[in-house]
């Protein structure tokens, strides 16, 4: 039998085709298997394919036989991850806003790589992603290693920052001056991802939106705020900024309806002390920013929720309710 031009990589091709048209509901016989490597330009005989495949379990692709009939049937199993993970990655994807819907799109492609083309077609179905609210910054994913570079390197970062104008054009704020801050981690929150930094000048912790900064550099200065971060908890102070709107942390005490413990719970977790008043209401202390988007909250829960300490929190609360009033020519209380 005349040997084709590929024949140096017919193991490389035999794995190609088993890792791309087989999986756990889909084999190929041995005659398919030949005829897919003639496509290749890939000539073999039934034992060489044999001792290929064992050669691909040695190599980490796990190739499995099974009996059909008067013949053999063969397809890969055991891959590094199950086609419902991906469908988990898929989702998560689809559903960050930070990433845009071209990088989306790319990295589900990519996705699709490491499952059969039957199940690649499962996780297209799942490509709803130009219809969702994406950001525009396509950089965020340099910017997200630049930091962490930064991070490594225990090295400060210069960046610009900017807000959206009603043109819908990119606005440098103060002026387009650097911000110069000790970056100490990253946050996602509320499908965004935030830089968590020390502010030297203001000597405060602060938090900055990454698809809204622009051209991240590297600084020669040491990172600041060492003090600040050696017992800071990033989870925390993630659940304590509402909407990551800063305020001053107080301990805040509400008195809520029993129907919404589960509220209390997704938001602070389980390990947060809910003490029963009386049949109906359970009251509870948290930790939070105070902030007129905490206040917000806190109303969206409706009657069920009422804050009631400490009083300055409460004379906050009565302010924002006239203002509130005020804005909609309500009559005032």
């Amino acid at each position: 039998m005349p040997k084709g031009k590929n024949q140096k990589f017919k193991l490389y091709y035999l794995m190609k085709i088993m890792l791309e048209k087989t999986d756990d509901a889909h084999s190929l016989t041995m005659p398919e298997i030949l005829e897919s490597l003639a496509a290749y330009d890939v000539t073999a005989e039934r034992k060489s394919i044999y001792t290929d495949l064992e050669a691909l379990g040695r190599l980490g692709v796990e190739i499995v036989s099974e009996p059909v009939g008067k013949t053999y049937e063969y397809h890969v199993a055991g891959r590094h991850f199950e086609l419902a993970e991906l469908k988990l990655l898929v989702d998560a994807i689809q559903s960050s806003k930070f990433i845009t819907a071209k990088k989306s799109n790319e990295l589900i492609k990519k996705l699709e790589d490491l499952v059969s083309e039957h199940e690649a077609k499962e996780l297209q179905r799942q490509v709803y992603v130009s219809g969702r609210i994406k950001t525009m910054n396509e950089s965020i994913y340099y910017n997200v290693d630049a930091i962490y570079n930064a991070i490594a390197e225990n090295k400060k970062i210069l960046f610009q920052y900017f807000q959206w104008n009603i043109q819908k054009e990119m606005e440098l704020r103060h002026g387009g001056a650097y911000y110069d801050i000790s970056p100490w981690g990253l946050s996602w929150d509320n499908e965004n991802y935030y830089l968590i930094g020390y502010d030297t000048e203001a000597r405060i912790i602060k938090h900055y939106r990454v698809d809204k900064m622009l051209h991240i550099k590297m600084s020669d200065e040491e990172r600041e705020g060492r003090e600040f971060f050696e017992r800071f908890d990033m989870a925390a102070y993630t659940r304590k900024s509402f909407g990551m709107f800063g305020g001053e942390e107080r301990q805040v005490k509400l008195l809520m309806d029993n129907t919404l413990a589960g509220v209390i719970i997704d938001r602070f977790g389980k390990d947060t002390m809910m003490i029963p008043v009386d049949e109906e209401h359970f009251s509870v202390h948290i930790d939070v920013a105070v902030s007129q988007q905490f206040i917000g909250w806190v109303f969206a829960l409706g009657s069920g929720a009422r804050i009631i300490g400490p009083k300055d929190v409460v004379q906050q609360v009565n302010q924002e309710i006239k203002r509130l009033m005020e804005q909609y020519n309500l009559k005032s209380f």
